[in-house]
Formats: C-alpha cells, structure tokens, sequence
C-alpha cells in the first residue's frame, strides 16, 4: 500500500469529485492525509476525513502566504480557495477547537500544518520585507505552540527560506516538535541534513522530476535514509509526466515512488513498505 501524506482534495480544484477521488484511492490501496492551507479548507479536510472509518485524514493550520498582512498582494489560486477571502488573521482559539473537536472523535486530526515560511511573493522594501517575515516568524511560533499544546506533530512548508526556520527552531528548542516533515522539500543538501539532524521527515513529491537551478533531486534522495522519506503529491499540483497538463491526485503517487526507488536503488515494494510505516509512525495512525 501507499500513503500519499501530502494531498489537497479538499481545495476547490476537487470541489466536484473529492469523495469519488478518495474512492479510487481506497479502492487503490492508497491511503492519504489532506492538508489544511487556512481555516476553510483545513475544515474542508475534517469533513471529508470524518466519511471514512480509516484511509483518509486531516491536517489542520494556516499556510504563511495566506495570513492576512496588508503588506503584499498575493495572487489568488481558484484551485485552493474555498468560500472566503484567500487571507486571513490566524485565530488561535478556532483552529484548537477544529482540532479538539476531531482528536477527540476518532482521531481524523493527524497534525498540525502546513506551516512555517514562505518567502516567494513578498514586499519591495526592506522595511516591508522585515516585518513581512517577522509576522509569518510570528504565525510559526503560535502555531508551533499549538501543536504542543496539542500534543500532534508539524508539518512544514518552506520556501526559500530554509536556513530562516531551521534558525527559528534552533531558537526555539521548546516549542519544535519531536515529530515532523518537510513537506516538499526543495533546498540543500546541507539544509537537509539539519532537518534530519532534528529527526524530521522528509516529504518528495512531483517536483522531483523538474529541473530547478542549484537542486540536485537525486542527490537529495540518496542522501535522504529511507527509514525518513514521505511519498506525497501535493494535489493538485506537481502532477509527475507523463501527465503533467492534468490535475493531479494521489492515485499518481505510485509514479512518484517509482522514481525515488530508482534514484535510492531499492525495489518499488521496499520503498513502498518504508514510506508507509514512515508515514504510520509521523502520523501515528
């Protein structure tokens, strides 16, 4: 079996067929971990994760591009919004209750995510840019502290931004969790042995087979053990050739797997095995 531990069938992109997606899948042998981006889909994930007895589960959190900051505009994706404004002031109360409502009705809330630094749209002047980060710097700390609070592990998203939040959680000791990934990941091989210094995961996903300047995919894989890979499609995007014009879906996370095993020179099945436990034991389900 797969887990695809990075999915998005609670965005807008999925809003007329999530649920025979998710059947697919289970019928597939594909279990998945929706995640949230702000309060309408991390909802969106619960409702969609409450349908089923076991396969299918939550990730709750706001997403750095989308905390309200009045200090950049920041384009609108129709595949993620769900029924508000993409922005929005994180509301620490509401997300704890989101959570508690769930962990305490079967479990369907797995983490807390994705979260962390996004340094891709930003302002123009260094004054801007300074408070810009020191918001989504403020952001990650609440909501590192719930998921402290909460007892659930993190999963981070960063973008370009790498040695900014191993810095914040070297800072903070206190608060960064003994469990958690980085979704994703797109960075240095140095930057990655720091995540893994810190006893993280590490999520691959589509992005694996383009070309980005200064990244060595393979590299990343063979230096990434396989006891801390994730498999994840980051759905709908990142869809992995060759069906790039299409939306992507975790039923695609076998072609993602399929690459990395090659890249780590084990069998498919090893792989899959692996990841499996790998996300079992993240997400302790």
């Amino acid at each position: 079996m797969y887990i695809d531990t990075h999915a998005h069938l609670n965005f807008n992109a999925f809003k007329e067929d999530s649920f025979e997606i998710v059947e697919k899948c289970l019928k597939d042998n594909i279990w998945m971990v929706n995640i949230g981006s702000q309060y309408t889909t991390s909802k969106r994930a619960v409702e969609i994760a409450n349908k089923y007895e076991q396969g299918v589960y939550a990730v709750v959190g706001l997403h750095p591009i989308n905390l309200e900051t009045g200090l950049v505009k920041i384009k609108m994706d129709p595949e993620e919004i769900q029924y508000q404004t993409r922005e929005e002031e994180f509301d620490y109360g509401k997300y704890k209750e989101l959570a508690l409502q769930n962990i305490n009705n079967g479990g369907k809330v797995v983490a807390i995510g994705e979260i962390g630094l996004d340094y891709y749209w930003k302002p123009k002047t260094q004054i801007r840019k300074k408070l810009f980060k020191q918001k989504q710097k403020e952001l990650l700390l609440e909501q590192l502290t719930l998921a402290k609070e909460l007892n659930l592990p993190v999963v981070f998203h960063c973008r370009m931004a790498h040695q900014d939040l191993i810095d914040i959680l070297k800072e903070n000791k206190q608060l960064r969790p003994n469990k958690a990934v980085a979704h994703g990941y797109v960075g240095t091989t140095e930057e990655l042995k720091q995540y893994l210094n810190f006893g993280f995961f590490i999520g691959l996903n589509g992005i694996i087979f383009k070309n980005i300047e200064g990244i060595d995919f393979k590299e990343i894989v063979r230096e990434t053990p396989l006891e801390k890979i994730l498999l994840e499609t980051d759905c709908p995007y990142l869809t992995p050739p060759p069906f790039e014009e299409k939306r992507n879906t975790p039923l695609n996370l076998k072609y993602i797997a399929q690459r990395i095993a090659e890249a780590k020179d084990v069998e498919l099945e090893k792989l899959a095995e692996a990841t499996t436990d790998n996300a079992k034991n993240l997400f302790n389900i």
